[in-house]
């Protein structure tokens, strides 16, 4: 294709001039129909084709001060890359998203796009695609350079956990020169993500192709090692210069009703760690909670063989903390919601056969800032169900990892904190870091990944995590 000298830029693309100053509506994100995907677990959205992507590009005016970069959580310079991609440059778009984001596969088929939100865009019409054009960069732009380990500085780290989190960790701290060991307690990297994030959302060849990109960074994995269990944190501290406790929330914050032990009633990320094949769920199922696992369990139950799903969540549409795109696509796929509706009892014989709720109506708002939901006196309803998943929320679990007088807590979002919230604890040499999205998380990778950095740096060389660091003279 021959580039005209009217072109922003020389590039593999372009779009006539008519429709170069055109900032109308978004360009339609391919959607696959929804009777159709709601059996399958085929991804809910498609990608654009190259001229798709350049023309979504160009609408963006490329802010002075961008308040996308501003928003995203690891800093990813999207005006940048959106730039490349409305010039047709997907391989330097490309290069700008992975100089920053290791996880950039996976972040652009689940990450929330903050981003989008901030677009000022956002606030008279449809945001910029930013992530759907992260995705056009990473399909068009040709096969990256790999990631590559940085001169070995002889320092030693130790990551419990790898999800996201801990990957983040240990892709800045390998880049560096660092030796790295992950310990995973289960059998696969990814945590979380890669274990309940149904595959319609985040297809596993997306994190696999993250993976292949990190393969020669030389990070030394140890698969079924739990912290508690298999491995110590006072043996790691011996063995390392630095230790980073990332663990996610694998502990549910389960919701107590009665009949809630009958077979039948399970966890939301139990069911979403071993779901049934294709037809093997019955055909009434009830998901309990208002948020993203809410909507994954939902949709997911649909996809395995239940014919009627419902979600039950106690307070109204406008306070749901799921995101809107989930919402949507979770309506349109026929889930039916039950707002202003709490569960108070399961009953059956001898396994869940029905489930009791109570009416609520919204009261003076609670310490979320959300209207809390107030009991309608005698409004109960009673619907058939042979499954009922609570997903009600989830925390890190701390009991049995050692870390004990440490200024280890879990935040309100369940996440594991250090000392004043952040990723220092009071042992020197031990960090820790979470998140409760993939994005959230791996910026707390990156800064106990900056922290450990300058640590081990400032140490004398053969230190480990237990010893005190060198004073100065």
């Amino acid at each position: 294709m021959a580039v005209p000298d009217e072109a922003p830029a020389p590039g593999r693309y372009f779009l006539p001039e008519r429709f170069r100053d055109f900032h109308g509506a978004r360009v339609p994100i391919p959607e696959a129909d929804p009777d159709v995907r709601a059996r399958t677990d085929d991804p809910v959205l498609g990608p654009y084709d190259p001229i798709q992507a350049v023309f979504e590009a160009q609408r963006c005016l490329y802010c002075h001060e961008p308040a996308c970069v501003a928003a995203c959580p690891i800093g990813q310079d999207c005006r940048e890359y959106v730039l490349e991609v409305s010039r047709g440059n997907f391989d330097r778009a490309r290069d700008v998203i992975l100089r920053d984001n290791p996880l950039a596969s996976t972040l652009c088929q689940v990450c929330y796009h903050y981003c989008e939100q901030a677009c000022v865009y956002a606030a008279t019409g449809e945001p910029i695609a930013i992530r759907h054009l992260k995705r056009a960069a990473l399909d068009f732009g040709g096969e990256p350079v790999p990631y590559a380990r940085g001169p070995p500085t002889g320092r030693s780290v130790g990551i419990v956990g790898g999800g996201p989190a801990g990957l983040m960790a240990a892709w800045w701290l390998t880049q560096r020169g660092h030796a790295v060991t992950v310990y995973e307690a289960s059998g696969m990297l990814g945590g979380l993500a890669t274990m309940t994030i149904p595959p319609y959302r985040l297809p596993r060849e997306a994190f696999d192709e993250d993976m292949e990109r990190m393969q020669d960074l030389g990070i030394d994995v140890r698969f079924h090692a739990r912290l508690g269990r298999d491995v110590a944190l006072d043996d790691l501290r011996r063995r390392h210069d630095a230790v980073l406790v990332a663990i996610g929330t694998h502990a549910p914050n389960a919701l107590k009703v009665p009949g809630g032990e009958l077979p039948g009633v399970v966890q939301a990320l139990d069911f979403l760690k071993s779901l049934p094949p294709n037809g093997g769920l019955p055909a009434h199922a009830i998901v309990v909670g208002g948020g993203d696992v809410a909507m994954d369990c939902a949709r997911m139950a649909l996809r395995r063989g239940a014919r009627d799903v419902k979600i039950v969540y106690r307070r109204s549409r406008e306070e749901m903390p799921a995101s809107d795109e989930e919402i949507r696509e979770t309506e349109d796929e026929g889930v039916e919601f039950q707002y202003l509706t709490s569960p108070v009892r399961a009953w059956g014989n001898g396994r869940v056969e029905r489930l009791e709720c109570q009416r609520m109506t919204l009261g003076e708002p609670d310490a979320s800032g959300r209207r809390k939901p107030v009991p309608i006196p005698g409004a109960t309803v009673s619907f058939p169900a042979d499954l009922v998943i609570f997903a009600t929320g989830q925390r890190a679990e701390l009991e049995g990892l050692g870390v004990e007088g440490l200024g280890v807590g879990v935040d309100g979002e369940g996440i594991i904190t250090g000392m004043d919230g952040g990723v220092i604890t009071n042992s020197p040499g031990v960090f820790v870091a979470g998140g409760a999205s993939v994005v959230a998380a791996m910026k707390a990778g990156r800064a106990a990944g900056q922290g450990i950095d300058a640590y081990v740096r400032a140490r004398p060389n053969g230190g480990s995590a237990g010893a005190s660091p060198a004073r100065e003279s």
